[in-house]
């Protein structure tokens, strides 16, 4: 009989666009076709900015998977919106003040009550990432056959006494890289069984760099590329303020194209050298990677970093925000990529990548090697399988 695994989500579905919930879609998806009986426990929200009902509950199956959709219940809290600030400023609040911030904004009381009537039923419930009240209230209660992703950054959340359980009380913990694992050792107990899994990366059969280009009507200069989401924490105002130096100082001749969601809120000037797609498919991101003279990832808050990957896959170098371990780490172990910590120094590296056509594809072929060596589906649900009949 095969066996049974819960994955728990706070978003679910082709439509999600956020890296740990697409990434955790594919994990389910995989253990699902190599003959685990997966189901999903997940909320009815598509958007993670509004959290609303956008999905109708209840019980369907997606991909092969059952999918069950329990409604969120919004609420505020005073003391929870006041615990939240306070952890935006760079302070922890009191452990009142946290057990408060758990619930400030929304609930799942249905999930919470389904995994408590009916834990028993599955060999593990696999729960990503940490910082969702999906995660933080429901593991710590089923905890005994609990498996978690964290995809943890360096930040105050990890740090919440309230967030302790999670890390600590579960079967098992998989990390996607190995400065995830440090610093989890560095904030506190840790599960006994845990695992450097990494997280895979789908290769695509073909890329189309040309069509791309005219299809955008990109063929007036070269363009760097930015996927996912554009907001602050993720390095996008950041950025656009590099990007701006890049061409007002140091004569820059490239656009930045970006694909996702979110304002791109770009300076008058460069209205016409920031180009906004806005969300487009998978095979489109696959073929604007192919088509980038290089990618750009600004964001330090990082577990794994999935569009670095797919950069790599698609013959593209990768240019990252200096200072962010974990995509550093991939760029120093690959050889694929560089670090940049302002306009100047983006701007001598996409001169050089401009002049050097064979080192930029030089340094592309290793980024990509890499991935293919690592981190391709077949490998990492490999060691993630391995890690779970360990402990089940």
């Amino acid at each position: 009989m095969p066996r049974r695994l819960a994955f728990v989500p706070p978003r679910f579905g082709r439509r999600v666009i956020g890296g740990s919930e697409a990434a955790s879609r594919q994990v389910a998806l995989g253990f699902s076709q190599r003959g685990w009986n997966v189901d999903i426990l997940t909320t009815c929200s598509l958007d993670h900015y509004t959290w609303g009902n956008d999905l109708p509950e209840g019980v369907t199956v997606e991909d092969g998977v059952t999918v069950h959709r329990f409604p969120n219940q919004m609420h505020a809290s005073r003391t929870g919106l006041r615990a939240q600030r306070k952890i935006q400023d760079g302070v922890i609040p009191t452990l009142d003040e946290q057990i408060s911030w758990l619930s400030w904004r929304l609930s799942v009381p249905g999930l919470f009550e389904h995994l408590l009537r009916s834990a028993e039923v599955y060999d593990a419930i696999v729960f990503d990432p940490y910082l969702f009240w999906t995660t933080t209230v429901c593991l710590p209660p089923v905890s005994d056959r609990a498996v978690v992703i964290p995809c943890l950054h360096d930040e105050v959340y990890a740090r919440l006494d309230v967030v302790r359980p999670v890390l600590a009380d579960p079967l098992g913990v998989w990390f996607q890289s190995e400065p995830e694992h440090r610093l989890a050792h560095s904030l506190g107990p840790l599960a006994p069984h845990h695992a450097v899994t990494g997280m895979g990366v789908t290769v695509p059969a073909a890329y189309d760099p040309v069509g791309f280009r005219r299809r955008h009507g990109l063929d007036r200069r070269p363009f760097i590329l930015f996927a996912g989401r554009r907001e602050p924490e993720k390095g996008w105002d950041w950025l656009v303020s590099c990007f701006a130096e890049a061409v007002r100082h140091h004569g820059v001749d490239m656009d930045l194209v970006t694909i996702g969601v979110g304002d791109t809120r770009e300076p008058p000037d460069l209205t016409d050298r920031v180009i906004n797609l806005g969300s487009v498919s998978n095979r489109e991101r696959d073929d604007a990677m192919a088509a980038a003279l290089a990618y750009l990832q600004p964001s330090k808050m990082e577990s794994f970093s999935l569009t670095i990957m797919e950069a790599w896959l698609a013959g593209t170098p990768v240019l990252a925000i200096e200072g962010s371990p974990v995509v550093g780490w991939h760029c120093e172990r690959s050889g694929g990529g560089e670090t940049f910590s302002d306009g100047a120094a983006l701007a001598a590296h996409l001169h050089k990548l401009g002049a050097d056509a064979e080192a930029r594809a030089e340094m592309a072929e290793r980024g990509r090697r890499y991935v293919l060596d690592t981190y391709t589906w077949p490998k990492v649900l490999d060691r993630m399988e391995a890690a779970l009949l360990e402990v089940i």
